[in-house]
């Protein structure tokens, strides 16, 4: 086997073909945004299903994230003497890292995986094929509103997630580390006083991007994943878990890049 065949058979090796896909559907989405005015009740649908039945999670882990920083943060500046910034270590860790993190992951176990499985329904099911058939764009019709409803929605359970994770940190440092609620509050409200950009704190829109490109992402994997699922019932429960398990992955290594743009 030569060079070229060699070449040849890792381009069409099923990771670069899913890679491949995953991308052009995401392209070809953006690039039917023209289509919009034609699906705003399936955008506000899918709005729904997005972001007020996973509200209650995304709360709820963020709670849990900032009352976990809180501690371990006490009790480690409490060593030196500097408890006190704790308000400080929990704001900026939850509206910077935290919370745009934890809510994506959040949202893709409970919203890719819902993406894949139903597209992939569809799919195996041959309604995808009839929609073909009918001439209708399955882009346009099936991913678009998703896209951008998960896409809007992102930021703005992450803004959610970081208040109540900052004050689940609140908690923690008034029953455990003895502070004063206010003075905490107080703090972690200076910490996001750094206007950078639109009258917006650095940390602020920084997590807002972040959970922005997190939500695009997340969305198209899992239209993807589900929209190229095959063999029947096997193969709707293989892209629901490819969807979650690539969207984990790519959440990780995009919130590493991401930062060091946003922040060099």
């Amino acid at each position: 086997m030569n060079i070229i065949q060699k070449a040849g058979a890792l381009l069409l090796a099923p990771p670069v073909v899913d890679a491949g896909y995953t991308m052009h559907l995401g392209l070809a989405a953006l690039a039917r945004l023209r289509h919009l005015p034609r699906r705003w009740r399936s955008l506000l649908d899918q709005m729904h299903l997005c972001g007020v039945k996973s509200m209650h999670v995304v709360l709820f882990v963020n709670f849990f994230i900032g009352m976990i920083l809180a501690l371990q943060l006490g009790f480690e500046l409490s060593r030196y003497g500097q408890q006190e910034a704790v308000g400080f270590a929990v704001a900026v860790a939850m509206m910077r890292e935290m919370a745009p993190m934890m809510t994506a992951v959040v949202l893709a176990a409970s919203v890719a995986s819902a993406m894949a499985a139903e597209l992939g329904t569809m799919r195996v099911q041959e309604e995808v094929t009839a929609l073909e058939v009918m001439s209708i764009d399955i882009y346009s019709y099936l991913v678009v509103p998703r896209m951008l409803a998960l896409t809007l929605i992102a930021p703005m359970l992450t803004l959610l997630g970081a208040v109540v994770g900052i004050l689940g940190g609140g908690l923690i440092a008034y029953s455990q580390l003895g502070l004063d609620f206010s003075g905490y509050l107080r703090n972690s409200l200076d910490s996001l006083t750094d206007t950078s950009f639109l009258g917006l704190p650095r940390s602020v829109y920084a997590g807002l991007i972040k959970s922005m490109i997190f939500g695009f992402v997340i969305s198209v994997i899992g239209c993807a994943n589900g929209l190229r699922a095959e063999h029947g019932a096997s193969g709707v429960g293989n892209s629901t878990r490819a969807a979650v398990r690539n969207s984990i992955i790519m959440i990780i290594v995009l919130n590493f890049f991401l930062g060091k743009i946003i922040y060099q």
